[in-house]
């Protein structure tokens, strides 16, 4: 319970990256701000557990913040990234492996003949990135700089298979695009899909890809070191059942996804507002694992040791497979897997000698189906000898997820499917997505635009609303 007289500004229920950026743009403001999170630990998909051995720090979700780093909010932060020597590495059969490098024109001459076609194709998207990428995480307006965002635009429209086949005729280029693509969680055979790709690598060659030291739980601390000094406060082991049970304040923000703010807020809403946050469709869900190894991971490839993040998935017609059953409902046989070996490059992980390793494939929506031995496989086929280094192992489906974090509805860790339809109508097709028929309540998860990622700008432009609002009602908050 909170003290009993007490009033804020701003109430904020849950300390997410979108709430607790909600929260520091209000408290920037001089409101006073209540952050209310129900685990014990702040930071949602941002926290670092001691998972498998004392003094090796594996994180909970989030742990390569491909987005923090080009964020307008997340980059002003005194944040501690660390980044790696290369972003990614994508090996294949032979034991060749694509690197990408930050340098657009290193990385186009390791393509071969598709270097030309890579450098026209990516070159003035990241030219262009930090106007581009203030378009792309703003709100949802006319774009500031229409004929850069038509640019990117018109090839983004395309399903990731089809631009990769269209732009390049040799397979390293073609992964290289589907692999980024396929962080959208979407079929690559589905429309704006070769948008996700081009935004993936462009944030690589931009930003590197970078960890956080020591963990992603130093990015919420981060965050909440920054609330706090404006006076704002944070309170954990709070669940919220209903908002009758906040203590007053002029605005509520709910780090929530639609089914949590049905849950905590559905009486306040009328019905056809409910009906259309309850039709709100979630993308599939992840399987994940973490490993404690006695050594670096044996790559075939010798470039995948200079990369933070190595995609498993072979050609692009495997991983196209691969996404398209996930969408359909299925487990594919080989999955497509995103790997992260933090350690190389942020010794602060675990014990001297120790390496940990992070990793997830895509799988249905709610899926309970222990993949554990399919990711070791793909893992084993670039990396032979790997399962020897094995330590400890922990594998948790997308329940075991959603149990720590919420939001992962069904293990979705982007909160909501982002295709077209829902980019644009999220949670709910509305002038102001993130508003609700309330007034005084609003929203500010991923579930709202700009979607899933760790840039805070969910959190940021619902605070703007609420500023906005206070404003033109010449409401001072206090």
């Amino acid at each position: 319970m909170e003290a009993a007289g007490e009033r804020w500004d701003a109430v904020v229920v849950g300390a997410g990256p979108n709430g607790l950026a909600a929260a520091v743009r209000l408290a920037q403001s001089g409101w006073s701000v209540l952050v209310l999170e129900a685990a014990d630990q702040p930071g949602g998909g941002l926290r670092t557990l001691e998972l498998l051995e004392t003094g090796c720090r594996h994180d909970v979700c989030a742990t390569v913040h491909a987005l923090t780093a080009v964020s307008p909010f997340m980059s002003r932060l005194p944040l501690d990234l660390v980044v790696p020597t290369a972003p990614l590495a994508h090996p294949f059969d032979d034991g060749s492996a694509v690197l990408l490098q930050r340098s657009v024109e290193e990385t186009a001459r390791s393509l071969g003949s598709d270097g030309q076609a890579y450098l026209r194709l990516i070159g003035p998207i990241t030219a262009s990135a930090d106007s581009l990428f203030r378009d792309l995480l703003g709100r949802l307006r006319l774009p500031r700089h229409p004929f850069l965002l038509a640019r990117f635009g018109i090839p983004g429209l395309l399903p990731a298979a089809r631009l990769a086949t269209l732009a390049f005729k040799g397979r390293r280029a073609r992964a290289l695009l589907a692999g980024a693509a396929a962080h959208s969680m979407l079929s690559l055979r589905e429309p704006i899909t070769a948008a996700f790709g081009l935004v993936m690598l462009a944030s690589a060659h931009v930003g590197g890809w970078p960890f956080a030291r020591g963990g992603s739980g130093s990015v919420a601390e981060a965050l909440i070191g920054t609330l706090q000094a404006l006076g704002g406060k944070v309170r954990c082991c709070r669940p919220v059942g209903a908002l009758t049970s906040l203590p007053p304040s002029h605005v509520v923000l709910l780090d929530l996804a639609p089914r949590g703010v049905l849950e905590v807020a559905g009486q306040r809403l009328p019905p056809s507002y409910r009906r259309r946050l309850e039709r709100y469709r979630y993308g599939p869900g992840v399987f994940k694992m973490d490993w404690t190894l006695e050594g670096p991971i044996p790559w075939r490839a010798s470039e995948c040791s200079l990369a933070g993040t190595v995609h498993l998935g072979g050609t692009l017609e495997e991983i196209a497979l691969s996404e398209h059953e996930v969408a359909r409902g299925r487990h594919p046989e080989h999955p497509f897997v995103v790997l992260t070996q933090p350690t190389l490059f942020d010794g602060s992980r675990a014990p001297h000698g120790r390496q940990i390793a992070w990793a997830y494939c895509h799988v249905p929506n709610g899926s309970r189906r222990d993949l554990t031995g399919a990711v070791e496989q793909q893992i084993e086929r670039f990396a032979p000898g790997f399962c020897d280094l094995v330590r400890a192992r922990s594998a948790w489906t997308t329940d075991v997820l959603e149990r720590h974090d919420a939001n992962c509805v069904g293990g979705d860790i982007n909160s909501g499917r982002q295709d077209l339809r829902q980019l644009l109508a999220r949670p709910a097709l509305r002038w102001t997505p993130y508003a609700t028929p309330d007034p005084s309540l609003l929203i500010c998860s991923a579930s709202t635009p700009p979607g899933g990622g760790v840039h805070g700008m969910c959190g940021w432009h619902a605070a703007g609303i609420a500023l906005r609002r206070a404003q033109v009602r010449s409401v001072r908050p206090r």
